[in-house]
């Protein structure tokens, strides 16, 4: 048996139970959960004590009217109540009969304070704590005012100058109760904003990754099947030659690997240069031929590595569904933007070969997002006359142009 801390309780399946509440908070408190429930109009509840003096007032038989005045509390208790169980509810609380009721309240609190005075006039700081739960923004502030000065002069006139403090009481309990319970839903909204934007960040990292994934896996797997089907058909007759493929397979699988850690990890930025070679490289293999043309000034490495991956998404799919005979790679810069055209004379997929069109694929799709985050587009489409024609376009910083030798194939 095995024992963890310092408490020396054993880690069996009864122990583990017991642990686990203890653990569950601890987490909830380290992941800003809020301890405890949720505040409601429980909270307010006990403020009604105040009113015990007013209640003690009528048993002793010192009011006058008892009746009247019994009717009159449970009319403010019952009002207080409705009020501020409405007020922890957004909905309930902006609607009219909210509204009204507070109205209410204050014309009991009013009738109460000024026919019988003394312990009666607590009732101003209890339609405070109502209002302050209730009331945001202008109206609070215009019905505070009020509230004050009104409680101010029936102070004044039940109590002496010793009412006064009823006033001070009213302004405070409202304006307190008001601040509090703004800064709460403050802090809940603040909450759930953070759960959202950590919601969708994790979406965002999902869904790089799944891109970056199918970009990568697509590529490598169609030049590992390409270059298996060439070993296949050159080892009866070639078998240096059909292991020599073979060493090329288990280097791209090896690269795959990389590539796969790279992409997990976020770091993987493509070249331009190295995907236009392994593009031609994967269709040369393919017995497609291939043509690289390239002009204007260099690129920054985000936009080459985003025009990387149409590369590596247009030969992958060339290699897999076009049947074609010629592939051209065209990459030229037009004033403040490079575009990067990819045609094939492609007959489109052929008897037995699986998977869609480039112009539906889910990885032309992520593309087109990939390029739009950044101001630019992707267009796909058939060609002219026949075969398959992708265009890219980014905005490209001003640069003066450097021409580069054109690629043949």
């Amino acid at each position: 048996m095995t024992y963890t801390g310092h408490t020396a309780e054993p880690t069996a399946d009864g122990a583990a139970g017991r642990e686990k509440p203890r653990r569950r908070l601890w987490r909830g408190r380290r992941d800003g959960a809020r301890p405890g429930p949720a505040p409601s109009g429980f909270t307010l509840l006990p403020w009604l004590l105040l009113g015990l003096g007013s209640l003690s007032h009528l048993l002793q038989g010192k009011a006058s009217n008892p009746v009247i005045g019994g009717l009159g509390l449970l009319a403010f208790n019952s009002l207080y109540i409705a009020v501020v169980f409405r007020a922890f509810d957004r909905a309930k609380r902006d609607s009219t009969a909210t509204r009204v009721a507070l109205a209410a309240l204050g014309l009991v609190t009013l009738a109460l304070a000024a026919g019988y005075g003394g312990s009666w006039l607590t009732f101003f700081p209890l339609f405070g704590l109502a209002c302050g739960s209730v009331l945001r923004g202008r109206p609070l502030i215009a019905t505070v005012l009020a509230l004050t000065v009104l409680s101010a002069v029936v102070g004044a006139w039940k109590g002496g100058w010793q009412g006064f403090t009823i006033s001070y009481g009213a302004l405070l309990s409202a304006m307190v109760t008001a601040a509090i319970l703004a800064l709460s839903e403050t802090v809940v909204e603040l909450r759930a904003t953070r759960q959202e934007l950590a919601r969708t960040a994790v979406e965002k990292e999902r869904l790089r990754f799944s891109r970056d994934l199918h970009d990568l896996l697509g590529h490598t797997l169609s030049v590992i099947v390409v270059k298996s089907e060439v070993a296949r058909r050159l080892a009866p007759r070639d078998l240096a030659a059909a292991l020599a493929q073979i060493d090329e397979i288990e280097s791209v699988g090896r690269q795959a690997l990389t590539e796969i850690r790279e992409a997990v990890t976020g770091y993987r930025e493509s070249s331009l240069g190295a995907e236009l070679d392994r593009a031609r490289e994967a269709l040369r293999c393919a017995g497609i031929e291939t043509s690289v043309r390239q002009s204007g000034p260099p690129l920054d490495p985000h936009s080459a590595a985003l025009l990387g991956w149409v590369v590596r998404e247009s030969a992958t799919n060339a290699v897999r569904h076009s049947r074609a005979g010629h592939c051209e790679f065209t990459v030229e810069s037009e004033g403040e933007e490079v575009r990067l055209v990819v045609t094939d004379d492609g007959r489109g997929p052929g008897p037995g070969t699986s998977g869609t069109s480039g112009t539906t694929g889910s990885g032309l799709r992520g593309l087109a997002e990939r390029l739009a985050a950044v101001g630019g587009s992707l267009e796909s489409g058939p060609a002219e006359g026949q075969g398959f024609r992708v265009v890219a376009r980014l905005p490209l910083p001003a640069a003066g142009p450097v021409d580069e030798p054109s690629l043949g194939p």
